[in-house]
C-alpha cells in the first residue's frame, strides 16, 4: 500500500511538472463605439462601429517547454466585427492570426502560417495608427504603408524573430504564393528595432509583388490587401522617446505602388478605383511619402492624452496630391483592462486628379467622403481579457 501512495505521489508530481512547463492562454480585445462622420458617400452618418483604434479579437496561444531552452510555440486568432459578429476576414477560421513555431533562449524563433508582416511588429509600436491612443481611424491614407495594428495578414509565411541583444531585435519573412509561377502573389521583408531605455528606434522594408490577384500571400478574397498592383514596396523609419509621463515620436514612411488597379475601403468593403469601380480609375504608378509626428501624455496614472499629425505627399500620373491627417484622444481607465476613449480625426486632401478615388478624403475603416475634407468623431469602450 505505502508503495502505491509513493507511486502515485510521484506520478502526481510529474503530471504537475509536465502542466507547469505547458501552456494554453484564451485572451481576446473587445472595442466598439458610436461613430460620427460628416461625410460618408454624400452624407453624414450616425453608427455602431467596432475597431475604431484596435481590431475585435479573441485567441489562443500557447507553448510547450522542449528542454534546453527551446519550446514549441502556436497563436490562433480571430477578428470581427463587435457590433454584428460578422468575420473580419470573411471565410477564415482565424483570419487575424493561425501559426506555430520554435522558440530558441539563444537563437531565436521561427513561426509558419498566417502572421503580420515584419515592419508592422517592430516599426508598428513607434506610430499613433498602431497604439490604443491613436488606432485605426489614425492610419496614414488607405493605409498605405501597413503601420496600423494589424490590418494586413500574410499567408504562406515563415517569419523568424532574433533574440534581443543589447536593445536590438532584427525580423525577417518570406510569404510563398505557392503557385507554380514562383513569383505573383508572394511578400517578402526585414525590420530592426533598438529599445533601450526610454528610446525606441525601427526601421524595415517590405516588398508585395501581385498581391490580391487571387490566391498567395494576401487575396482579394477575405481583403487581406489594401492595394491591387503589380509591385508594393514600403519602406519605414521612426522612434520615440519616452520621459516622464510624457512620450513623443516621429516616423516616415515611403511606399511605391506600380500598375495600381484599386484601394481597398474598410467602408464599403469593395476596392475603389478597379477598373469596374464608378468612383473613377486608379491605374499608374502612385508614390506616397508619410511623414508622422504623435505624442501622448499622462495627466494622471488613468487620465491620458493623445494627438498625431501626419502629412502625406503623393506622385501619381504627373499630379502631386497631398493629404493631411490629424487625430485627438483622451483615455480614461477605469480598470487594468477596461477603458474609455474620446476620438476625433480630420483628414483632407488636395492636388488629386478630380477623376480619381484619390480626390475623396476616406479616414480609415471609413467610406469615403465625396468631397476632399473628412472628419470623423468616435466615443467607444475597450475592455481587454
Amino acid at each position: 500500500m505505502k508503495k502505491s501512495l509513493i507511486s502515485v505521489a510521484i506520478l502526481g508530481a510529474f503530471a504537475a511538472t509536465a502542466h507547469a512547463q505547458s501552456s494554453v492562454t484564451l485572451y481576446g480585445l473587445l472595442d466598439t463605439g458610436f461613430v460620427y462622420t460628416n461625410n460618408q458617400l454624400g452624407g453624414h452618418t450616425y453608427q455602431l462601429n467596432s475597431g475604431s483604434t484596435q481590431n475585435t479579437v479573441f485567441g489562443f496561444k500557447g507553448n510547450e517547454d522542449l528542454g534546453g531552452g527551446l519550446q514549441a510555440v502556436f497563436k490562433l486568432e480571430q477578428g470581427f466585427l463587435l457590433n454584428n459578429g460578422a468575420q473580419a476576414f470573411a471565410g477564415d477560421g482565424f483570419g487575424s492570426q493561425a501559426w506555430v513555431g520554435l522558440q530558441s533562449d539563444a537563437y531565436g524563433t521561427v513561426t509558419l502560417g498566417r502572421q503580420f508582416d515584419v515592419m508592422n511588429d517592430l516599426v508598428g509600436p513607434v506610430t499613433a495608427e498602431f497604439n490604443t491612443w491613436g488606432g485605426s481611424l489614425a492610419a496614414h491614407p488607405f493605409e498605405n504603408d501597413n503601420l496600423a495594428a494589424n490590418s494586413v495578414v500574410f499567408d504562406n509565411t515563415v517569419k523568424y524573430v532574433s533574440p534581443t541583444l543589447s536593445g536590438v531585435t532584427f525580423e525577417t519573412m518570406y510569404s510563398f504564393s505557392n503557385k507554380t509561377e514562383f513569383a505573383d502573389n508572394r511578400a517578402y521583408g526585414f525590420a530592426l528595432s533598438y529599445v533601450m531605455g526610454p528610446v525606441n528606434l525601427a526601421a524595415g522594408y517590405l516588398q508585395m509583388n501581385n498581391v490580391g490577384d487571387g490566391t498567395g500571400a494576401a487575396s482579394t478574397s477575405d481583403t487581406s490587401a489594401n492595394f491591387l498592383a503589380q509591385r508594393q514596396r514600403i519602406w519605414s523609419l521612426g522612434g520615440n522617446y519616452t520621459f516622464g509621463p510624457a512620450q513623443v515620436g516621429l516616423v516616415w514612411s515611403h511606399t511605391q505602388l506600380d500598375d495600381v488597379g484599386g484601394v481597398y475601403s474598410f467602408g464599403t468593403g469593395s476596392y475603389l478605383g478597379a477598373s469596374d469601380d464608378a468612383a473613377g480609375s486608379l491605374t499608374g504608378s502612385l508614390r506616397m511619402d508619410n511623414f508622422e509626428i504623435n505624442g501622448k501624455y499622462a495627466l494622471t496614472p488613468a487620465l491620458s492624452l493623445s494627438g498625431s499629425y501626419t502629412y502625406t505627399h503623393g506622385a501619381y500620373n504627373g499630379t502631386n496630391p497631398g493629404w493631411n491627417t490629424a487625430m485627438l484622444q483622451s483615455d480614461y481607465a477605469v480598470s487594468k483592462r477596461t477603458d474609455f476613449y474620446l476620438e476625433g480625426v480630420y483628414q483632407n486632401v488636395h492636388g488629386a486628379p478630380a477623376d480619381s478615388v484619390l480626390s475623396h478624403a476616406m479616414i480609415n475603416t471609413l467610406s469615403p467622403s465625396s468631397t476632399d475634407t473628412q472628419v470623423a468623431v468616435t466615443v467607444g469602450m475597450r475592455h481587454s481579457f
